[in-house]
């Protein structure tokens, strides 16, 4: 079965404007959802044409149909383009930002997932750390 999850992986992120404090969801191993990377994946510049496989707001509603997120709960973190290739295929890394007051770890529990600021994230593949550092400094920056 194809599915949008194919061909992406997504970053999920709350920052506390209260407290400038910003967590990413980790599950185990890894910050993406709905999996890790492929073994071996490697990053790339983006392509020259941009499928709609790729598009943020398919992502955006995959991942609100699969896991029952409120679609008024997430926004997509339109600054972040990252890519990924893996046997040749390209896999586009999304950042969405839940907008609710707290992080809602309530949601996440269910998919193994735990909030965590960056410095709790070590440990995790390189790939992954330079992803998230990425994804740090946008949120950080407000974008």
């Amino acid at each position: 079965m194809n599915s949008a999850f194919d061909h992406n992986r997504v970053i999920l992120c709350h920052f506390d404007t209260y407290s400038a404090a910003s967590f990413f969801a980790r599950y185990g191993a890894s910050v993406l959802a709905p999996s890790p990377l492929p073994e071996g994946a490697v990053a790339v510049a983006a392509p020259a044409d941009i499928a709609e496989e790729h598009e943020p707001d398919r992502v955006l509603q995959a991942l609100i149909e699969r896991y029952g997120f409120p679609p008024e709960a997430l926004v997509i973190a339109s600054g972040f383009q990252e890519w990924v290739e893996s046997a040749g295929k390209p896999i586009r890394i999304h950042l969405l930002k839940f907008t609710t007051f707290d992080a809602p770890r309530e949601a996440i529990e269910p998919l193994g997932g735990v909030f965590k600021p960056i410095s709790e994230m070590r440990g995790m593949p390189t790939i992954e750390l330079n992803l998230l550092r990425r994804a740090f400094n946008l949120v950080m920056s407000g974008g």
